[in-house]
């Protein structure tokens, strides 16, 4: 059987709209490319909301050969313009199918291989989020237990499941936790929108505060994804940057907020506590005591619903007696998160798949479960925000985006940088104030 691409180096683009799915897309893809060849790979920043700083990007860790900011149009253009054996999907649900209509309008002789997947926990959306990645050659699944409902949920509307593959999260690793003598450090894993409230955002700031204040000789910290103006993935109203200013008394000196990569502050954790970050995976995966809080309750809209039978579920004032949870071997290893040995081959399903793929013949068409026919009340408007229309095509107003040349284009480009920053400093900066006033 002849294969699909020439050479030794796998050629891949991956494709994100936020610092953290950028984080998980460039990892996955050197994870699952073939063993047996080298990678080049370009990166491609969605622009919108989330688009990261250049600081957010240093954070992660995550690098390429080459690294650009694109509209999806552009990105579609790339592809058409240059030839690459797999794209990874980094993205929001939408956009995804979005660009799955995209790649399928292009009519490519020979289609790229494409994969998409989720960067942490998938608590929430499932069937929609699913069926927006529906068309993907592969669909990875963070663990054993993912890959069940993934399988489910396609099964259940007449889907093709075939794609769904399970793998692991990309970025779990480290040392197995060791105490260590002398060191006692708790860690708060911030999210941006869990809590959501000001209220319940300023009651677990004074709760790690007080925690810090009863235990002078303890170190604790509050992890913090961004800086305020910075977005990722979920929109942050209420920095904690801003509430700690407003706390009575002043900060203790043995509390501190600190920022940088996870499995940095991981390797002097002696005690992880979030409502239900991925950092909690990472955590678990190590080892780490992982405290998952219920101050708020176990509810869906917080995500800590997951954590159900992981036997880290524990309250503040538990924290503040000492308490310390024991998680449930059975639930970590149907979790991927068992730290015996099994993550090293976590990916030789996935990375197997991509080879098969990337060997095989030339790829069918790209058919998602959402079409003109089975949601034509749904597909149009998703499409339309993303630039394109019901056939995948590019709208009027984009179809022309590179033709200009010249000093037109010169202008053009600069224009649109300029309205760029003024959206984001009005969506990052003057947007939040203007709500946070409103709650006055």
């Amino acid at each position: 059987m002849p294969s699909r691409i020439s050479g030794q180096a796998v050629r891949v683009a991956v494709l994100a709209d936020s610092d953290t799915r950028w984080k998980w897309g460039a990892l996955t893809a050197r994870r699952i490319a073939p063993d047996d060849r080298s990678i080049e790979l370009s990166g491609f920043l969605l622009r919108g909301r989330a688009t990261p700083t250049a600081r957010q990007l240093a954070e992660v860790g995550a690098e390429a050969d080459a690294l650009r900011e694109v509209t999806g149009t552009d990105f579609l253009r790339t592809l058409r313009e240059e030839s690459y054996d797999m794209v990874v999907l980094a993205l929001v649900g939408g956009a995804v199918q979005a660009m799955l209509h995209g790649i399928s309008a292009l009519k490519m002789a020979h289609r790229p291989v494409i994969v998409t997947g989720y960067v942490g926990v998938v608590y929430e959306k499932l069937s929609d989020g699913l069926l927006l990645r529906h068309g993907a050659d592969v669909v990875l699944a963070n663990s054993r237990y993912d890959a069940q409902r993934f399988r489910a949920v396609y099964e259940g509307v007449g889907a093709d499941a075939s794609s769904v593959t399970e793998a692991a999260l990309p970025f779990l690793g480290g040392e197995r936790y060791v105490p260590e003598e002398g060191r006692d450090t708790v860690v708060f894993a911030a999210q941006p929108s869990v809590p959501a409230s000001r209220a319940d955002r300023t009651y677990l700031l004074r709760r790690l505060v007080e925690h810090a204040r009863l235990h002078p000789r303890r170190e604790v910290l509050l992890k913090l994804r961004s800086k305020p103006g910075e977005h990722t993935t979920h929109v942050e109203e209420f920095p904690y940057q801003r509430l700690a200013e407003k706390v009575p008394g002043g900060l203790p000196p043995n509390f501190r907020m600190v920022y940088g990569n996870m499995g940095e502050v991981l390797d002097r954790t002696d005690l992880l506590v979030t409502v239900s970050s991925t950092a909690a995976l990472e955590s678990l995966h190590r080892r780490i005591p992982t405290a998952i809080l219920t101050d708020f309750g176990v509810r869906e809209p917080l995500g800590n619903h997951h954590f159900i039978g992981s036997g880290c579920l524990a309250s503040w004032d538990q924290l503040d007696g000492g308490g310390r949870p024991r998680p449930d071997a059975v639930w970590c290893d149907r979790q991927g998160v068992a730290a015996d040995g099994s993550y090293a081959s976590a990916f030789d399903g996935a990375r197997q798949r991509v080879a098969e793929l990337l060997d095989g013949p030339d790829l069918p068409e790209i058919s998602p479960y959402y079409t003109a026919t089975t949601a034509p009340g749904y597909l149009p408007p998703l499409l339309a925000r993303y630039h394109l229309a019901v056939d995948g095509t590019p709208l009027p107003s984009r179809a022309s985006d590179g033709d200009v040349r010249g000093v037109r284009r010169v202008v053009r480009e600069a224009v649109r940088g300029a309205a760029r920053g003024a959206y984001r400093h009005g969506v990052q900066r003057v947007a939040p104030v203007i709500r946070r006033m409103g709650e006055l």
